[in-house]
């Protein structure tokens, strides 16, 4: 994707102002005005309006905002933080197989803030999360995570609705293993968890969430 700050050459931290001064800088070194020749001409138009788009993103808070989001989630990764990242997965999936739950979430959750963008990690951090108590909030955060990487996983979807069920959150959970049950519509496990959770509906909306499960940090 196209870098507006490369662009104007501007640093992430610009103020509009700065933004807007290098702007009409390059403006008057690229308009089309200034070149008689007729390739150099259409160069300088297309140059002219990059700048004028990359202007118009980066003095445009919601914009610049939505820009710099796309930036980071484009952003190259370093090999050794990926690198990194894949052990302390090893070693979460080791921990989690041998019931280790909380060591399981502290090398799942170093293996995410290493590197944010494995699916796979963030659903082991949110099925180690299921294990321990207070935890749920991590958990939920975690299997977003994955469904925002990979949201055609159907057994993503049927793990945000178990999630969602021990918050309390049924209406949540309802949405998301009807997704699972979308791509795999004969999975009794989903079909079983729909069955637990929609009689509570109608009863009060809500099952009352467990007292600190979203009151605080788990």
């Amino acid at each position: 994707m196209t870098n507006y700050y490369d662009v104007l050459g501007v640093p992430r931290d610009a103020s509009e102002s700065e933004v807007r001064e290098k702007f009409r800088l390059l403006a008057r070194e690229y308009h089309p005005d200034r070149f008689q020749d007729v390739a150099e001409k259409k160069l300088a138009e297309e140059r002219f309006q990059v700048l004028t788009e990359a202007m118009n993103v980066l003095t445009s808070p919601t914009r610049r905002k939505a820009h710099d989001l796309e930036l980071e989630k484009n952003r190259p990764i370093s090999q050794d933080l990926a690198a990194q990242a894949r052990v302390y997965l090893a070693k979460g999936v080791k921990a989690y197989r041998e019931g280790n739950f909380p060591e399981a979430i502290t090398q799942f959750d170093l293996s995410v803030k290493h590197y944010d963008r494995d699916a796979k990690a963030q659903h082991y951090l949110a099925l180690a999360c299921m294990k321990v108590i207070g935890q749920v909030r991590r958990g939920v955060e975690a299997i977003e995570a994955a469904i925002q990487l990979d949201g055609n996983n159907a057994i993503f979807h049927r793990d945000a609705g178990k999630l969602y069920m021990q918050a309390g959150l049924n209406s949540k959970a309802e949405r998301h293993l009807e997704q699972a049950l979308a791509w795999i519509p004969e999975d009794a496990e989903t079909l079983r968890l729909l069955q637990e959770v929609r009689p509570k509906k109608g009863q009060s909306g809500e099952r009352k969430t467990p007292s600190g499960v979203f009151g605080r940090k788990g």
